[in-house]
């Protein structure tokens, strides 16, 4: 056993003991820590026992989220309680009130409640927080890799500020490389690091400064003793024989989560399967939530294939079932089989624009009243006011259509789905030149 590898054995992870201690140590994300922004302004000691908003910390891994919650932590003074989505529970929750509520009352202590991966929590349990972050008894910092928007309630969402981090720099992330070797509380000088492996560890790192100092530590760890210096060196092959263990990641050029994302979605769109399933090889290796893929081609089964081939999407949420019940690393089969279905079956984006032809018309007040003869004409008093009045039913006709208004008056004559000539929907468009045919004939 080398002396490097003696030296970081049985240590609590580097990339755990190089968290900073105050927001000036924090790299990266200078967007959210000018002075006067709500992050700052949540670290004043001076404001420890104002009301203060809860924020929502919303980006990539490894991009700060815990670090600028303990940083605030302890620069501002205020009581810190960190909860995991991943293992607490609702009476965890109430519990963590109930305590902010007495300490607040008995001592004037405000407390930071710090909730990582909000996204995973149920609705019941995001519903737990609303009391004590609406009353002000504790101030919320929650984090989060998803969108918000889908993954936390509109109560909380309303009641917080949304705040999004960036990966990180490469200039940021050699700063944190070079003093997680000098620091103390990282590798204290025990290993020197070659130009060409900082640069390595800065380009295999994708912004994600948790596996820029994960890979850093597994390279120090295999790290040789050079002939005539005392201090081993961490070359570019110690990265590359470290990485395979310790670095699950995106290549730094162009392949970046949302990059990857979108090639894999635009090759299945255009038909090219070998791209897709290259991309989709990519992004298993790199370690991506198998969940996420999984959504990616439900929404790509029902915008880019619709009812060219109905099927699709049924196969793209039997993936995603699948993938939820067997996990990894066996998901990789499930996605594979819906990636080649969606890249080589027929596809429109029919449904998908008129829907959104048909938002845009209502957003713009093209939605008029119900016709008369449409109105539910069930509840009191409902005929008197001609509700119902006049309404043909559909199956009464031998083929199941009669000439009728169906859209309001100022919307009449409007369409919004046009199908393609493509595989299935080739039928549906035959079927609707004759549905309009018949509808059409009430005017």
């Amino acid at each position: 056993m080398s002396s490097s590898t003696a030296l970081f054995q049985g240590q609590t992870p580097l990339a755990v003991r190089m968290r900073p201690t105050s927001l000036d140590e924090v790299a990266g994300q200078g967007h959210l820590l000018r002075p006067g922004s709500p992050l700052v302004t949540l670290a004043d000691p001076a404001a420890a026992t104002s009301s203060a908003a809860s924020v929502i910390l919303w980006g990539p891994p490894g991009t700060g989220k815990t670090t600028l919650a303990q940083a605030i932590a302890r620069s501002s003074g205020r009581r810190f309680v960190e909860l995991s989505a991943v293992t607490a529970g609702v009476r965890d929750v109430r519990e963590v009130m109930q305590e902010a509520l007495t300490q607040r009352d008995l001592y004037g202590q405000s407390t930071i409640l710090f909730l990582d991966e909000i996204h995973r929590f149920t609705k019941a349990q995001q519903d737990a927080l609303l009391p004590g972050v609406e009353n002000g008894w504790v101030v919320l910092i929650a984090a989060t890799t998803e969108n918000p928007s889908f993954s936390v309630i509109s109560p909380l969402l309303s009641r917080s500020l949304l705040l999004t981090l960036q990966p990180l720099s490469d200039d940021d992330l050699g700063l944190l490389i070079d003093r997680a070797v000098t620091d103390p509380r990282g590798l204290a000088g025990a290993v020197r690091l070659e130009a060409d492996a900082r640069a390595a560890l800065v380009r295999l790192s994708s912004g994600d400064a948790r596996r820029a100092l994960t890979a850093l530590e597994a390279a120090a760890a295999v790290a040789a003793p050079v002939e005539g210096e005392a201090t081993p060196a961490v070359t570019a092959d110690a990265v590359a024989q470290a990485v395979d263990k310790a670095l699950l990641r995106y290549d730094r050029q162009g392949d970046e989560h949302y990059d990857v994302i979108s090639a894999f979605i635009k090759s299945i769109r255009g038909s090219d399967v070998d791209a897709a399933m290259h991309y989709l090889a990519r992004m298993i290796e790199a370690g991506e939530d198998p969940r996420f893929i999984a959504r990616r081609l439900v929404i790509s089964a029902a915008e880019d294939i619709g009812l060219a081939d109905p099927q699709a999407l049924q196969i793209a949420v039997a993936a995603a079932d699948a993938v939820a019940f067997i996990g990894m690393p066996e998901g990789r089969i499930p996605l594979a089989e819906a990636t080649a279905y969606l890249a080589t079956t027929a596809k429109s984006n029919a449904a998908y624009l008129a829907i959104d032809h048909a938002i845009a018309d209502v957003r713009a007040g093209g939605f008029g009243r119900v016709p008369v003869h449409l109105r539910d004409a069930h509840y009191p008093g409902a005929k008197r006011l001609g509700h119902g009045k006049g309404y043909r039913y559909a199956h009464d006709s031998d083929v199941g259509v009669v000439a009728q208004q169906y859209l309001p008056d100022s919307l009449r004559g409007r369409r919004y789905y046009e199908p393609t000539n493509h595989g299935l929907e080739r039928d549906v468009q035959a079927r609707l030149e004759k549905i309009r045919r018949i509808l059409g004939s009430e005017d």
